[in-house]
């Protein structure tokens, strides 16, 4: 069902019960003021036979009482008189209450009697034509109501269409927006406060989207290319090693050669896959409380080596005990390093600090070297990004790093963070202690 039919019917049936109502109220308040009237009417007649009683009974003077009442009653046709005393009828009108119409009502009159024998009085009242009033009163009230309903639902209906304008020239422009028009966003203005909350989240979404399209085609775009890399490599070289005579050691070389290509993209695959993995909200291992110091302290030793041919050393302060998964703070721990020793200036010193504030633990890595434009911090930890459009050293580094490091970080309820000026960068994680959280 339409909102415009509900909204439609729901003004009907609202309109029909509070006209209804209305026309309920109104029959009620008629029908007791004909109560009222007929109870005056009553009283009236009543009294008017109580003093034509008082004058004529003392001395009983019956036809004297009979011919006033007579008088009275023959122009009143709607009302009907009846006295005795005991059995004895003192006056009957020429008006017979016969029939539904008439009401009639008995009591004695006060003040008056005869040989100490109360008088007693029948009165009776055509009521007929306040009858046939409140029938017509009804039916014109029925009739008022269903027109009046009939009316509003027909307004309604219009109304409902024309409020519901919006919502549909909504639908067209959301319907515009797709692939073939990126940057497409829809204007609030002219459309209601109550929708304006909705297109914002609307062209937020659509901004969202767009970005994560953008971001998965560069995505694509540099899988193809960190793939096409080994893979045109392999391929030419087995093409060329086809062309010629080969001796043994040569040919060894060869697959030396194609080795090192297909464990590169072994390590591709691999690391893209953990990734995967974090995505689909995959948590860490944690075991028991074990020094963060130690572990870097291991990557600094499985290092050494390298970090003494780039001419740099590593220092490591702070300390902290985290219920973690090792294998991972170490890739994380090795991954920042490397990145620092890439960048830094030969001859400095590479410093890991450790920290915790609360409940979560920072692992920061600060070298010197170039600083790191402000555009492009932002932009680190995604996967295959580098802060220089050119791909100079993707031979053996293939851009997944530091989005390893954004992986780890999250899946120990943490996240990363990077800065960088005049000359000093630092880049770390935080990782969220699991331990302080149960004291």
């Amino acid at each position: 069902m339409s909102i415009q039919t509900s909204l439609s019917r729901w003004f009907a049936v609202q309109t029909l019960i509070g006209l209804s109502l209305v026309c309920a109220v109104v029959y009620a308040a008629t029908r007791w003021s004909f109560q009222l009237k007929q109870q005056e009417e009553f009283a009236r007649h009543a009294d008017i036979v109580q003093r034509v009683a008082l004058e004529t009974i003392q001395p009983l003077n019956v036809n004297a009482l009979r011919h006033k009442l007579d008088d009275y009653f023959q122009s009143h046709s709607d009302a009907g008189v009846l006295l005795r005393v005991g059995r004895q009828t003192l006056y009957v009108s020429s008006a017979r209450p016969t029939g539904e119409t008439w009401h009639t009502r008995t009591s004695r009159l006060p003040g008056v009697s005869i040989d100490g024998q109360p008088v007693e009085l029948q009165m009776s009242l055509d009521i007929g034509s306040d009858k046939v009033l409140l029938w017509r009163l009804a039916w014109t009230l029925v009739g008022a109501a269903a027109l009046g309903t009939a009316l509003v639902s027909v307004t309604g209906t219009l109304l409902v269409r024309r409020g519901l304008r919006p919502l549909k020239r909504l639908a067209e422009e959301t319907g515009a927006a797709g692939p073939d028009q990126p940057g497409h966003r829809i204007d609030p203005t002219g459309y209601a406060s109550e929708v304006q909350p909705w297109i914002a989240q609307f062209n937020g979404l659509l901004g969202r989207v767009e970005a994560a399209y953008a971001q998965l085609e560069a995505f694509n775009a540099d899988v193809a290319h960190e793939l096409r890399t080994p893979l045109s490599n392999m391929i030419a070289q087995v093409e060329v090693e086809l062309g010629q005579d080969r001796t043994e050691d040569e040919l060894k070389d060869v697959l030396a050669s194609q080795l090192e290509e297909a464990r590169r993209l072994t390590t591709i695959v691999t690391d893209m896959l953990f990734l995967s993995k974090a995505d689909r909200g995959a948590q860490a291992r944690r075991g028991k409380p074990e020094s963060l110091a130690a572990q870097v302290m291991a990557v600094a030793e499985f290092q050494e080596a390298a970090l003494e041919d780039a001419h740099l050393r590593l220092e490591i302060e702070g300390e902290a005990l985290l219920a973690m998964d090792t294998g991972l703070i170490r890739r994380a721990a090795s991954n920042l390093v490397s990145n620092a020793k890439r960048y830094a200036v030969p001859g400095s010193t590479i410093r890991v600090a450790i920290g915790q504030f609360d409940d979560q633990v920072s692992l920061a890595v600060h070298n010197v070297g170039p600083t790191i434009a402000p555009h492009a911090i932002p932009h680190l930890f995604e996967r295959f990004y580098r802060a220089e459009p050119s791909r100079a050293g993707s031979a053996s580094h293939h851009g997944l790093g530091l989005a390893i490091v954004a992986a780890i970080a999250r899946m120990h309820g943490g996240q990363t963070f990077a800065e960088s000026s005049e000359g000093q960068t630092r880049i770390g994680l935080t990782l969220r202690d699991i331990e302080h959280d149960a004291t």
